[in-house]
């Protein structure tokens, strides 16, 4: 079994890649730092390939695919991704511009090219790293929100298509709550509710996208959450949202 993982070098993506290899997966892995990259192959035994890209680039999304298009791969797990806090109107438009390539547009060419190619052996995994913000309006982390409920709204599509044609490819999504990775560090905020490990994180998406789950959310509280915001006006819920992440604040 091969398994393809993007920003596996650190949080959640490379919790995956260590649990996958437990588990006896191949492995590409790929992200932006060499180092960490050279050192996981070493660490992986000859089980794993890597490749330094970054997502936010749209020929290194290619490169990638193109790196494993000849491979028979059976899952990719669409994991590179960041926040940014702040007012819209004071937040830096350029990377905001990188936030999206990498949130939405990597994940949208990612996910196209390997359906296409699980199609046609109607088999495979697409595991999309979203998060529960994928369910909500999010000031303060706007953009951030924005790209999680493009990935959300897309999977869930995908994965009717898919029901309706009775396919064996399956798609899911982790739409975890706040987890401990270095996420809060490169938006510049602090935690304002204790979170999950990545590592927990990362083997309950795991496990979960093997079953075939579409909708992948650890724990009872955030599940809760995301089944509660369904019946709160998208007013109010913006309301809140603001002054949750009013208290991330460093």
């Amino acid at each position: 079994m091969l398994a393809v993982i993007t920003g596996a070098t650190s949080g959640i993506g490379k919790k995956m890649s260590e649990y996958l290899y437990e588990k006896g997966w191949n492995l590409i892995l790929t992200g932006r730092n060499r180092e960490v990259l050279a050192n996981l192959e070493k660490k992986y035994n000859g089980k794993a390939e890597t490749i330094a890209l970054d997502m936010s680039y749209e020929n290194d999304v290619y490169r990638l695919y193109d790196f494993c298009k000849e491979k028979d791969v059976d899952m990719i797990v669409n994991n590179a991704g960041f926040g940014i806090f702040g007012e819209f109107e004071k937040t830096d438009l350029k990377k905001e511009i990188e936030l999206i390539n990498v949130n939405v547009k990597a994940v949208h060419i990612l996910t196209k090219l390997f359906l296409q190619k699980f199609c046609k052996k109607n088999k495979g995994i697409i595991l999309n790293v979203a998060s529960s913000a994928g369910f909500l309006p999010g000031p303060l982390l706007s953009s951030y929100y924005a790209s999680k409920n493009y990935v959300t709204s897309m999977t869930l599509a995908i994965s009717e298509e898919l029901r309706r044609k009775k396919s064996n490819v399956k798609i899911c999504m982790l739409c975890p709550g706040p987890v401990d990775t270095e996420f809060n560090n490169r938006a510049g905020v602090v935690f304002s509710v204790k979170p999950i490990s990545a590592e927990y994180a990362a083997k309950y998406a795991i496990n979960q996208a093997l079953k075939g789950k579409t909708i992948i959310i650890p724990g009872t509280m955030v599940r809760l959450g995301v089944v509660f915001s369904k019946f709160v006006p998208k007013k109010l819920l913006c309301r809140v949202t603001y002054n949750i992440q009013k208290k991330k604040m460093k």
